[in-house]
Parts: C-alpha cells; structure tokens; sequence
C-alpha cells in the first residue's frame, strides 16, 4: 500500500544523499583527477 511506497521513497533518498557525500568526499580527497 502507500506506507511501502513512502518507506522505499524514504530510503531511496537517503541513498542518494549517500551517494552524493561519498561523491563529494572522493572528489575532495582527489583534488587532481586522472
């Protein structure tokens, strides 16, 4: 029903908050990409 699809749009986006931190640490810890 609707309360799955709010827990799975909710952890979707904590995924994707995820994903852009480890993102956005690589990219600081590699200030030279190759």
């Amino acid at each position: 029903g609707k309360p799955n699809k709010v827990v799975l749009v909710a952890v979707m986006r904590k995924l994707i908050v995820l994903a852009n931190t480890l993102i956005t640490k690589n990219r600081i810890w590699t200030p030279n990409p190759p």
